[in-house]
């Protein structure tokens, strides 16, 4: 009796490889089970959560500054104020930031700046004291 090897052969190659998800899913699930049973959270109750307090800040200061590495133009209303730049810094008034829009584009490393009615864009924004 011969063995028909071409038919085992055509059978092998029809069959295609199946992947059980299942399993997979239950190894995942009992994982995150243990991670978050054995985990411990703590709430941050002191001020150095990351966010400054309002105390922190001294002084009135008139402009702040903006730091956004490789800025090389700054738009004020559509004036070109990159003369002003410093180290990668821009001085913007409070009053533009109060009132006004900032939009930060840092792929670029330009700033665009649309000031409140009545400002110009020589105050709207300032070289960097340093």
């Amino acid at each position: 009796m011969a063995i028909d090897t071409n038919t085992y052969r055509r059978k092998l190659r029809s069959r295609q490889a199946r992947v059980n998800l299942v399993p997979l899913i239950d190894v995942i699930f009992t994982i995150l089970i243990f991670l978050m049973v054995t985990s411990s959270f703590q709430v941050a109750t002191d001020s150095s959560a990351g966010k400054p307090d309002v105390s922190q800040s001294s002084g009135n200061s008139e402009y702040y500054l903006i730091p956004v590495a490789g800025l090389k133009t700054v738009t004020v209303n559509g004036v070109d104020m990159s003369s002003d730049i410093r180290n990668s810094a821009i001085a913007v008034h409070t009053r533009v930031i109060d009132e006004g829009e900032i939009i930060i584009k840092p792929k670029d490393g330009s700033i665009i700046i649309t000031a409140p009615a009545g400002m110009s864009p020589d105050k709207a924004v300032s070289i960097p004291q340093s």
